[in-house]
């Protein structure tokens, strides 16, 4: 059943992103991803077949998002920085479902948004991190465990391996065309305690079990592909 729209500051409805339109770039990942790189992916099949779930991907390269975009079951509407929202790349990622969201304060706007692609039944990717890094899930922010503990819905842990090893030899930033990059899924997991308390203390703990679960997920993520640390 449909639960009724969410609504923002000043009780207004809030537009939720297009799953029709992360249908779409879920396509067009498909195409890009396995055309320009070889991504090999291990438990695809843990992700919930439906109902809400939250993707948690640790990030170390720019392509780590649309590699999981064009990878995952099903589609995926991402929270990315809006710095990335800039020329044409606003419209096509609004277009195709992405979530823009303010890093610099509590986004009030996404925070609703992305509760109501929950509320519809629908998977949020996060990577909760926050900013591009080692990709280790070392410093984790407290969003993640929020956005569980509020929906109730499970996170599956995602671990993206390969995609910043090394340059290609034609575009420097981007791994080496037809390079294999290794996109994991772990087991789905709730991060509260089932009470749905949102205080301090409760999201404190859901927080560091978040951060546990995801350290022990990448672990085991290297050595069942045999990849190193991605920074060492």
């Amino acid at each position: 059943m449909r639960r009724h729209p969410r609504r923002g500051e000043a009780g207004r409805p809030v537009n939720l992103p297009s799953e029709r339109g992360a249908d779409v770039g879920r396509r067009i990942g498909v195409g890009l991803m396995y055309g320009l790189w070889r991504p090999r992916v291990l438990g695809a099949w843990r992700v919930p077949a439906t109902g809400p779930a939250i993707l948690a991907v640790n990030h170390s390269h720019n392509i780590d998002g649309p590699m999981v975009m064009g990878v995952a079951p099903r589609p995926v509407h991402f929270l990315i920085k809006k710095e990335a929202f800039v020329g044409p790349l606003d419209p096509f990622l609004t277009g195709i479902g992405q979530l823009k969201v303010d890093r610099s304060t509590a986004d009030r706007t996404a925070i609703t948004r992305a509760l109501g692609v929950l509320d519809q039944g629908g998977v949020l990717g996060i990577f909760p991190e926050g900013t591009r890094g080692d990709g280790d899930f070392a410093s984790l922010r407290a969003g993640l465990a929020y956005f569980a503990v509020r929906s109730g819905a499970p996170i599956v842990p995602v671990a993206v391996l390969g995609s910043s090893e090394r340059g290609g030899r034609l575009v420097k930033a981007l791994p080496p065309l037809r390079s294999r990059v290794d996109v994991v899924f772990g087991d789905p997991f709730e991060a509260g305690d089932g009470s749905g308390r949102r205080t301090r203390s409760a999201l404190d703990g859901a927080t560091e079990l978040v951060r546990k679960q995801l350290a022990a997920h990448l672990e085991n993520a290297r050595r069942l592909t045999g990849r190193r640390a991605t920074l060492e």
